[in-house]
């Protein structure tokens, strides 16, 4: 059953929601969200670092004790319009110190200034430097959640084709991966999802892309060929419009023979996991994260990584 927390949450966070306008000027919903990220303060012993990779501004999240860690590498959501490393700092930090990673967290270039593929142009370019430092691919798992799961699934898709090694590990949260908005869900859940309408799709997806490239694989992974990819865990609320968008691509990944674990959470809603710290569920989902991350990587030099989180 869902907590007490939670329905304090949903009910606020759903009446922020009901305000915003898919209409809305982008400049100004950037700099709203921006604001409340610079409110949130990030995981207890977890240092924030600016960097420039390939003339991108990044950050880094480095726990105490894990300098040398293997590396997060997270692509924030945001729809491809808004989301920063400011909004998403404190979410990635308590991942990074959960699972005994670094994060490395980019800013890629946002439509409407700079549409498809752009965002994917720059999230490959910084993996790729990554590399070039000197990186093990072994040693690094890529994750993003709503729009920064259908980057990371581009972006996959792009270094796979290209013959690039990639991360040992995926982690996907409530990923947008049909701008074609032809998931069951849309109609499913438009009653039940708190923040989302279905019919707001179309204006988001126009600042983005062409109407043209919606199936695009590139634009929505769920129409791609997800072979060789690496393990993935997808985390999903049953309430999201955006649900047969996670349904569909495990599946999809199931079908060519990858490993793939899909959590659905009931009653939960898009990216439950960024109120860390305010209720249990999102607790939990990151506990499974790190759980996922740890088993996919060589935690061996991590004392750090082998204990049970809490949040701060």
């Amino acid at each position: 059953m869902i907590s007490f927390r939670a329905r304090i949450v949903r009910f606020m966070t759903r009446q922020y929601f009901k305000r915003i306008s898919p209409y809305a000027d982008v400049q100004k919903k950037r700099a709203a969200w921006n604001k409340l990220g610079d409110k949130s303060r990030v995981a207890k012993s977890v240092h924030v670092r600016q960097a420039t990779i390939e003339g991108i501004n990044c950050e880094w999240l480095v726990p105490e004790g894990c300098e040398g860690a293997p590396v997060l590498y997270y692509l924030h959501g945001g729809a491809y319009l808004m989301g920063s490393t400011q909004t998403h700092r404190r979410m990635v930090s308590h991942i990074a110190r959960a699972s005994g990673t670094r994060a490395l967290v980019p800013n890629y270039r946002l439509a409407p200034e700079h549409r498809f593929p752009a965002a994917i142009e720059d999230s490959t370019a910084v993996y790729r430097s990554l590399l070039e430092a000197g990186t093990d691919p072994a040693a690094i798992v890529i994750a993003g959640d709503s729009a920064g799961g259908n980057l990371t699934m581009a972006t996959l898709l792009v270094l796979r084709d290209a013959g690039d090694p990639l991360p040992t590990a995926v982690c996907l949260m409530s990923p947008w991966l049909d701008l074609a908005a032809e998931g069951e869900s849309m109609d499913s859940r438009a009653k039940h999802d708190p923040w989302f309408r279905p019919e707001d799709i179309p204006e988001i997806v126009e600042k983005y892309c062409s109407k043209y490239d919606t199936k695009n694989p590139l634009v929505s992974p769920v129409y791609a060929d997800p072979s060789n990819l690496p393990p993935t865990l997808i985390q999903v609320g049953d309430h999201e419009i955006l649900l047969s968008d996670s349904t569909r691509m495990a599946d999809k990944i199931s079908e060519v023979g990858g490993s793939v674990t899909l959590q659905i959470w009931p009653d939960m809603w898009h990216v439950f996991q960024l109120f860390v710290g305010l209720m249990p569920e999102s607790k939990r989902a990151i506990n499974d994260i790190s759980t996922f991350l740890k088993q996919h990587l060589n935690q061996k030099q991590h004392s750090a990584a082998d204990h049970t989180y809490e949040a701060a």
